[in-house]
């Protein structure tokens, strides 16, 4: 322990950690820019906070306040001491609706506070598109806006009080009339009057620099809002007390096509006097193509609002008749405002991809001009990008004059890096042209402040830096952020990592086959910090249910991306820091969906195992559930399931299985099946080989074939009343006749996903290729593959091509793979299924939702009569993830989110649906529930429609 780590732990209360995992976390932030701290302070109160500050002072170490990590400029790194506001310091101290005021801690997350205002009819004004995971504290910091500045301002327009100790310990009260300044600040100010009231230029998004003009006496010398946008270089806020706005009862989204960018951007102007609460744009190059948008070639969403939805929607309609456009739609139905305005919040992930999958980096994210010169301006940023020869696709806040864009900087290279230098240094002198500000929202940071001479000019640079001094004498504080700052070419993030691909197994075919592009692929917006889930969103299931950034997929992505530089984590693959971050990831696949950037941390958790247990014992888990295939084919070869029954039914033999396997003792082990589903077929089922709509190959999944025959025997009935027959894989014992002779080679077909997700890649490659030789018959034909598990679904239309990437056949197989519905859905599109009229719960699978979409099991729920939507986030079984040890309190705290609530509070007669075998034993052991697949609901529809005269199904 280092001598100042034994200091801290003296002197505050907090959380001090030196460690590694901790320092890694939080190395960078969401900017290009990287700093390893010294150690990582969480605070318990301001007490905490002047104990940390004297102790840094005394030895000489910087500190920095952090809180969501979620900055795009690098000023939430550090070199010192990080403080992290969001463990303790994340409290809503006071609501008053009377004032419209409330007491927050900085590490509160902004919609934690709106949650609480909403009642009340209340919100608080600027919300960034981090809104679910930034926090007040960083908000202040920056200076944030968000989508609603045009009605509501900057955060600094919602500050009233701010509490604050300095670098040298005093506790400060900021606010109006020099409230709060410290000593020599007020004269500073009064020395250079005529500086201040000339030197700033006059723009709704001027956040560069430190906004002295706010202590002038025609502006109420606030020193509150004047500490704003400081970037944590002032002092350290403990608590601030800030405005609320009434929020409108009703909202309608006006979406104004254009024929292009530059006409959405002259346009936006021309709106502001309608009023709207919000003007941002966006053009096509950012938009999924299944989005259903107006006409057009860029768009502004003109949100209005009102006391009743017909005066909102009234005048959102008034704003569609004064806009010159090519087509608009306006839109009052909450969900759809939700899913259009998640395209836009998902920007800024989405823009860090060019749309042929090159990188693009943040840097010049946010630069603002006049809102009237904002179409000039992009044009002149248009061709300054061509002459480097750079791409980027603006978007952003267009009614403010301030744009967001990610661009293709090379920053890997020595040439690259040159460019982007002189790229930033043209650009400053472009914004400065156009009257307008080098950072708009995001600060200045390391980013650009650099060049805030180029805007201010020296002497208005210098006075930033007496300011500074004024505050902050021994620039403890956040140093080398807006004064005397670090050049912008400076500690980036990807000089660190290897310039060489590294050895891998799976082919990561969207970063072309290099692993630390992949990692790369985190920019820190931190989406899966987020600490709840609207609709069926997943991630990021184990970082809800701890609260720890390690258990984050930003937080693994870290630590993987320090693995790879080898400075701060230097074991390589063999890091325990790595592994037991990674320990908690469920492998639920909910960032490969639901990362902007697609991260998918799921396939780099099996790549790691895979290295890190290369040549060494691996965890009795790995062999118990990995090689689950294995035990239940020796089950069913021998006849001995009731056996295995009988034998984990007695405590104590199945207390000693579940520790030499590995197994949480909190578990319950599943049945294994007296008659697998193949034998069951091989005696029932070959009946339905053909039907006057086709055949199917069914795929006899490991689950569906040993735990859940019931499930794939109501499959076999949905199909054959669909007009559709069913084989199986070919096999020794039930290969259909008409197939090619390799059908007589032994073994059973398998998806490979228990050996993938415990990393053990060797063996899953191996039963791959056996696999791919047992269906080369079935590849020979046009047959679909129908697969009833849907992670064994998600295993065939990602891992298997994926790790076979050297193997034409794994695309062809992975191209064939369709879910029960989808095969319902493409073959009988014609086809009623039975009326269940039902209310039905569950959760849609979580690779379903990451990997295969549920479009067409919606629609046949719908076609059924049943009625719900079913809830989002991750059962917390996971396959092997809930049943191994020292995972359990996890897995269930995943499943009481949303899962087992949603299951009690649903009313007598409702269906419980469950495709996934995960989802159903949690609900069985953790509810007592009997969680049903769709195909069960509608076999047994099909019953009780034979019972009134229906169709017949298989019996």
């Amino acid at each position: 322990m280092t001598d100042l780590e034994a200091e801290l732990r003296t002197a505050v209360r907090g959380d001090v950690s030196f460690g590694v995992t901790s320092r890694a976390l939080v190395t960078m932030d969401a900017s290009n820019y990287r700093r390893v701290p010294l150690g990582v302070v969480a605070p318990r109160d301001a007490d905490d906070v002047a104990a940390v500050l004297e102790v840094c002072r005394s030895n000489g170490v910087p500190v920095v306040a952090r809180g969501g990590g979620t900055s795009i400029a690098g000023q939430a790194t550090g070199i010192g001491v990080v403080l992290d506001f969001t463990r303790y310091m994340n409290r809503l101290v006071e609501l008053d609706p009377a004032t419209r005021t409330a007491v927050v801690q900085p590490g509160l997350v902004l919609d934690r506070l709106q949650d609480a205002a909403a009642p009340h009819g209340l919100r608080f004004g600027p919300d960034p598109s981090t809104h679910s995971r930034c926090t007040l504290g960083g908000m202040i910091g920056n200076n944030s806006c968000g989508s609603h500045s045009v009605a509501w301002g900057t955060t600094a327009d919602s500050v009233r009080e701010l509490a604050v100790v300095t670098a040298r310990g005093e506790r400060l009260r900021l606010g109006q009339e020099w409230a709060g300044a410290p000593e020599g600040l007020r004269e500073l100010v009064e020395g250079d009057l005529a500086r201040l009231r000339t030197g700033f230029p006059e723009l709704p998004r001027r956040i560069s620099g430190y906004a002295l003009d706010a202590l002038l006496p025609e502006k109420g010398a606030d020193v509150a809002r004047s500490f704003c946008g400081s970037e944590g270089t002032l002092g350290i806020l403990t608590e601030a007390v800030v405005g609320l706005v009434e929020s409108p009862r009703a909202r309608a989204l006006a979406v104004l096509g254009y024929p292009d960018e530059g006409a959405a951007a002259e346009a936006a102007a021309g709106l502001l006097s309608h009023r709207p609460l919000t003007v941002e744009g966006m053009a096509v190059d950012l938009v999924p193509s299944a989005v259903a948008l107006p006409r057009g070639g860029a768009w502004l969403f003109v949100e209005t609002g009102g006391d009743t939805a017909a005066e909102a929607r009234a005048r959102a309609e008034t704003i569609v008749r004064a806009a010159d456009v090519v087509d608009a739609v306006v839109v009052t139905d909450p969900a759809g405002q939700r899913a259009l305005w998640r395209i836009r919040e998902d920007a800024s992930g989405t823009a860090t991809r060019m749309p042929d999958g090159s990188e693009a980096w943040p840097g010049w994210e946010d630069c603002a001009v006049p809102p009237a010169r904002l179409g000039a301006y992009l044009r002149d940023f248009r061709g300054l990008l061509t002459e480097h020869g750079l791409r980027g696709t603006p978007y952003g806040h267009f009614g403010d004059g301030c744009i967001h864009v990610r661009i293709d900087f090379d920053l890997l290279t020595d040439a690259g890096v040159g460019r982007f230098r002189r790229f930033s240094e043209e650009l400053a002198e472009l914004v400065v042209a156009h009257g307008g500000s080098l950072s708009g929202e995001h600060g200045d940071g390391q980013a650009r402040a650099e060049l805030l001479p180029r805007m201010y000019g020296p002497e208005l640079v210098g006075l930033f830096e007496r300011a500074k001094a004024v505050w902050d004498p021994d620039d403890l504080l956040n140093p080398g952020m807006l004064v005397r700052p670090a050049p912008l070419d400076s500690n980036l993030r990807f000089s660190v990592l290897p310039r060489r691909p590294v050895d891998v197994a799976f082919g990561y075919p969207l970063d072309g086959g290099d692993f630390s592009a992949a990692v790369r692929r985190c920019v820190g917006v931190a989406k899966c910090r987020t600490t709840s889930v609207s609709g069926s969103a997943v991630m990021c299931p184990s970082f809800r249910a701890t609260g720890a950034e390690e258990h984050s997929t930003r937080g693994r992505a870290r630590l993987l991306h320090e693995m790879l530089a080898g400075e701060l984590v230097t074991d390589g693959w063999r890091s325990e820091e790595v592994r037991d971050a990674l320990d908690l990831c469920l492998s639920c696949k909910g960032c490969r969906s639901d990362c902007p950037v697609g991260v998918d941390m799921a396939t780099y958790k099996a790549e790691f195992l895979h290295h890190h247990y290369e040549g060494r014992r691996r965890p009795a888990a790995h062999h118990s559930m990995g090689r689950l295939p294995v035990w239940l084919r020796a089950v069913a070869r021998t006849r001995t399931a009731r056996l295995v029954n009988a034998l984990a039914a007695v405590p104590p033999l199945a207390w000693l299985g579940k520790r030499l396997g590995g197994i949480a003792p909190e578990r319950g082990i599943p049945r294994v099946a007296p008659e697998t589903f193949s034998r069951w077929w091989g005696r029932r089922g070959r009946a339905v080989g053909d039907g006057p709509r086709g055949r199917v190959v069914l795929w006899p999944d490991t689950f569906t074939e040993h735990l859940s025959p019931e499930v794939g025997r109501a499959a076999v009935r949905v199909l054959k009343a669909a007009g559709i027959g069913t084989v199986l894989p070919p096999t020794l014992r039930t290969a259909p006749e008409g197939f090619h002779p390799l059908a007589a080679r032994r073994g059973r077909v398998c998806c490979g996903l228990t050996y993938v997700s415990t990393g053990q890649l060797d063996r899953a490659r191996t039963v791959l290729r056996h696999t791919l030789d047992l269906m080369a018959p079935v590849l020979e034909t046009d047959l679909p593959v129908v697969v009833l598990e849907p992670s064994c679904a998600a295993a065939l239309r990602t891992d298997l091509p994926e790790l076979l990437h050297d193997d034409e056949r794994a695309g062809r197989l992975a191209a064939r793979v369709l879910t029960f519905a989808e095969a319902l859905e493409r073959l009988a599109p014609d086809w009623r299924p039975p009326r269940v009229d039902r209310p039905a719960v569950g959760q849609t699978h979580c690779h379903q939702h990451a990997v295969l979409g549920d479009a067409a099991e919606r629609r046949l729920r719908e076609a059924a009569g049943l009625t719900g939507e079913l809830a989002g986030g991750c059962c917390g079984l996971a396959g092997n993830f809930g049943f191994e040890k020292g995972h359990f309190e996890v897995s269930r705290a995943c499943a009481e989110e949303q899962l087992l609530p949603a299951v009690r509070d649903a009313t007598d007669g409702t269906i419980v649906l469950a495709d996934g075998f995960s989802c159903r034993t949690q609900l069985d052991q953790l509810a007592g529930v009997r969680g049903r697949h769709l195909a069960e609901v509608l076999a047994e529809g099909l019953v009780e429609g034979l019972d009134r005269g229906g169709a017949a199904g298989v019996s």
